[in-house]
This record gives structure tokens, sequence and C-alpha cells, in this order.
């Protein structure tokens, strides 16, 4: 599938992405619609179940497969993939899992989306001093805001590789290069740039991201990256038959996980979740995330000066090229954004209506590569 082909020839587009027949949709940092094809195949999985045993009609080898299409959407090894399900989930197994000394510390972003907050609050109780990182502007983070915070006692940064809220997208290579070189772990919640923007595990310790944004993908079929080396410092914080070694179905004296980050799958894989998400990549693959990423930046700047010449005050509309995402929030002093939101859905545009820490209303649009320039005007006449 080449973008080009989809974008002009709406007939195409409309067999590929059924959403695109009866509406604008612009909320892929929320919740996406699934393509025909990711739709399809779930569907035949489906059918299928209803002849047999549904775990042997998904054999390992395919899960395999998924696990070779994952680790090249984000530059990893097969052996350093699991599915575990939701981005919340990976998260907490990388908070729970790991062990901390006395006076270690952490850093996180306190206005991240909350998945990526929580699980590492909770770490106070266990003694670690958990700070937050200073920015400028909500979220606008910069490498040398990372460089400038940590210490020899952090253990840990944690960040989103895109502001859910900004679109302000992370320097992960130079931030991850930088902890790499001082033996301090890199925690990435990734959901909002994986099938989006090249988003690199290279110098990542761990990585989170589910597939019902940018992937186009089923809710809780997720990635969740451990690199190899660091395998054995997270521990598994539960157990079960799947990733414990267990000849025979036959419970072991000995506690012996799986060599591969297969040792965080506990039990049963969401099957129908991932052949939702084995299509997605695909379809992404076959797309190219560069040819996607250079698109999306068009379409964001495309919003922008329009949003501007309108009166809206968009969120970091000058950030550097490197820094910017699809992602496009924008407030307005003189209208009520509630309101806005609601009339954009009764016209069949999809938006989403969020909120910073202080109440104020941010409206997001965050189109992906097959919404076309009529689609995005179409948004700027009715706003």
């Amino acid at each position: 599938m080449i973008i080009q082909d989809i974008l002009h020839n709406e007939e195409l587009r409309r067999k590929e992405f059924p959403v695109c027949r009866e509406k604008v949709f612009m909320a892929h940092a929320g919740v996406s619609s699934i393509p025909q094809r990711v739709s399809t195949a779930v569907q035949n999985y489906a059918q299928q179940c209803t002849l047999g045993d549904t775990e042997t009609l998904q054999p390992y080898f395919q899960i395999a497969k998924s696990r070779e299409l994952a680790a090249k959407l984000i530059d990893a090894h097969p052996d350093e993939i699991a599915f575990v399900g939701p981005t919340s989930l990976a998260l907490s197994y990388v908070a729970s899992g790991l062990s901390f000394r006395k006076n270690d510390n952490i850093l996180i972003y306190f206005d991240d989306y909350p998945s990526n907050v929580y699980p590492w609050m909770a770490l106070a109780a266990k003694g670690v001093q958990v700070r937050l990182i200073n920015t400028r502007s909500l979220g606008e983070i910069r490498a040398i805001d990372v460089m400038g915070q940590v210490d020899e006692q952090t253990r840990l940064v944690a960040l989103a590789s895109c502001n859910f809220l900004t679109g302000y997208r992370l320097d992960v290579d130079k931030i991850g290069k930088f902890l790499r070189d001082r033996g301090i772990l890199f925690c990435l919640d990734a959901i909002q740039t994986v099938g989006a923007f090249p988003t690199s595990a290279k110098y990542v310790d761990f990585m989170a991201a589910d597939s019902h944004k940018w992937m186009l993908g089923p809710c809780a079929a997720g990635i969740f990256y451990v690199r190899k080396e660091v395998q054995d410092q997270l521990k598994p914080p539960i157990y079960g038959w799947n990733n414990v070694l267990s000849q025979n179905y036959v419970a072991q004296e000995k506690i012996q996980l799986c060599t591969t980050a297969r040792r965080y799958e506990v039990g049963t894989d969401n099957l129908l979740g991932l052949v939702g998400l084995n299509a997605a990549m695909e379809l992404l693959l076959e797309v190219g995330v560069d040819n996607i990423a250079r698109e999306l930046l068009v379409k964001q700047q495309f919003l922008i000066s329009r949003l501007q010449q309108k009166g809206y005050k968009v969120l970091h509309p000058n950030s550097p090229l490197e820094n910017r995402s699809s992602i496009v929030g924008f407030t307005s002093d003189s209208k009520d954004l509630l309101l806005l939101h609601a009339q954009l859905e009764q016209k069949k545009i999809i938006t989403s209506l969020r909120h910073d820490r202080k109440g104020n209303k941010i409206l997001r649009v965050s189109p992906h590569f097959y919404n076309t320039e009529e689609e995005l005007q179409r948004f700027i006449d009715a706003v």
C-alpha cells in the first residue's frame, strides 16, 4: 500500500478504512478505528475458533511471526518482545519488577498520561525517591531538561515518547544514549509514536505501546519490549504456566523462567488481539513508518497554520521538526471548546477533548496518514 494511492483513490481508501465512509476520524491519539484488514483478520480467526481448540488454531509459529514484526517496528530483537496487553500493565511490570536500593531515585513527568505516572508514584511506599521533572512549558521535555535533573542516585527515568496533550515528541535516542552512558535505566511509554513515527529501542531498556492508537490495532494487544541485557534485572511480578518452564504442564520443584521476554507472558495470550495486532503491524510496515511520519508532519503543519489564522492558540506551534508529531492541541479564550467538540461530533468530525492540570480545556486533533487534505479542511471550516 502506498500513501498517495490511498489519498487519491477514494474507493480504495474507504475500502481499507471503512470509518471514512461516515466520519472524518481524527482522534488517533485516543482510541482509533481499525482498518478493514485488521477487522477481517480477527473475524476470520474468530470463525475458525468455532471449529476447534482456539489455541492450536493460532500456533506458536504465528505468534513468533508477530514478535518479528514488532521487533522490526521498533528496531529490536524478537527475543526482546513480549505481549502482555495494555500499556499500563507493561509499565507496572517494570515498576514492580525492579529491585531498588536505599536512596535510589527515579525521574518522571507528572503531566504524562496517568498510566506513566501512577506506577512510579507507588514506588514511594518502598522508599524510592520519586522526582518530577521540571519543564519550561506543558509537555516540552528537552534532552537538556533530563540531563540536568539526574544524578548518581538516579536508577531510572520513565517518560513518554510524545506528550498526549501537546504532541511534543521526545528526542528518544539523545536522551537514551545519555542515560545508557551513565548506567541509568530508561523506560518509555511509546504508545503515542509507535506506528506514527520511527521509535527505536536502541537506547531504551523498557518500552510499552498498546496498539489501539497509531498502530491501528485492537485494544489490549500491545508490545512490551525488554532489552536482553536487563531481562535478568526485571523479575516478573507474577508467575504462571506460560512464563515458567513446566515440562508436560507439570509444576517443577524449581522456578525456572523462560530465557527470553516470554518470561513476562504469564498465561494464555490474547489470541484474538494478537491476530489483529499482527495484521495492523503488517499494514504499517507495508506503508512504511518513515513514509507515515513525513505525511503526518505535513498534516500537522496544515492544521497549525490554519488554526492560528482562525485565532486559536496552538500548543507548541514552533517546535523543532524532530519534536513534532501529528497531535495538535489548541485552546481558545473566546469559544466554548466543550460545545465546539460536541458540534464537531454532530457533524461527524471526531476529535478529542482533554484538560490540563488547571482544568483548562484543550481540543485535540490527531489525523493519521489516510486522512485527506479535504477532511482536514472540512475540520478547519467547521471550527
